[in-house]
């Protein structure tokens, strides 16, 4: 299919620089970022993650947050459906791709499905038929590919503008961006819309998890951080058919805004199957 083809091509060179200089440059601070003996060993460089969590927090709040209740606000449902769809079935592309890494079939072949069937019937993947189908998602992304091979998962990081990450997920950011067909796109202003459009869509349908957090959590960084580490322990660690498809579709727009979405990271996480650990 063409579309595989595409997933294969590299993005711009003058984004991939960036993206490239932009993980060095957080590396090359980590690194000299003094680590307390007494510091979580899953978090030695909290210092300096509590400080990046606190600007990301800070432009969502001024920023992100304020452009994600208006888009929520004016566009009905069913177009925030839509472009929630079409975003899933560009991403389902490169979960193709890292289910064939790490050699699972069967996910790979639903997922082919998956693509084809939303991409021609589903109008370019506006509407989600192959669910309607019962074709599973698989989401995968490099990282977790990595963390099927074998490699540790490193020490927790927090990313300005990126957010929660771990060392090993960091150092996959690159060619996770190169799997993205919409970094592929030679029109500039179209790319840069897109881009935009996926960050506003996928902020807004993450408002009501948002409040539930506030509410719950008395030190958020920790328990941004804990949910994280689990909620990826448990995809790379589980078996494919032990993972519940519910909780990587945290981008999925909610049917009302009372209601609320799982906690990251509080489902979907069971007694490791597979051969390898993150």
């Amino acid at each position: 299919m063409n579309i595989l083809h595409h997933s294969a091509l590299f993005f711009t060179r003058s984004t991939r620089t960036v993206l490239l200089g932009f993980v060095a440059l957080v590396l090359a601070v980590l690194q000299g970022c003094a680590v307390s003996p007494k510091a979580n060993p899953r978090d030695p460089w909290e210092p300096f993650n509590r400080n990046v969590s606190n600007f990301n927090e800070g432009l969502d709040q001024a920023v992100i947050k304020p452009v994600a209740t208006a888009y929520q606000t004016v566009t009905p449902q069913i177009m925030r459906t839509g472009v929630n769809n079409f975003f899933g079935n560009i991403a389902d592309v490169w979960s193709l791709v890292n289910n064939v890494l790490q050699l699972k079939p069967a996910e790979s072949v639903e997922t082919l499905f998956r693509v084809g069937v939303n991409t021609t019937v589903g109008l370019s993947g506006l509407i989600d038929v192959a669910s309607d189908l019962k074709l599973q998602k698989h989401t995968e992304d490099f990282g977790q590919t990595l963390g099927y091979w074998g490699t540790p998962t490193g020490p927790y990081v927090v990313l300005p503008l990126f957010g929660p990450s771990t060392l090993r997920d960091t150092l996959a950011l690159p060619v996770d961006a190169q799997g993205n067909l919409v970094n592929s796109l030679n029109d500039v202003a179209l790319r840069n819309s897109l881009v935009t459009l996926r960050l506003v869509d996928l902020r807004a349908s993450l408002l009501a998890a948002g409040r539930l957090l506030d509410a719950a959590a008395l030190d958020k960084y920790s328990f941004t951080r804990d949910a994280y580490l689990q909620r990826r322990r448990g995809l790379v660690s589980a078996q494919p058919e032990d993972v519940i498809r519910d909780e990587e579709r945290y981008d999925l727009p909610l049917p009302s805004n009372d209601a609320l979405p799982p906690v990251p990271g509080s489902q979907g996480v069971l007694p490791a199957g597979n051969k390898t650990s993150p």
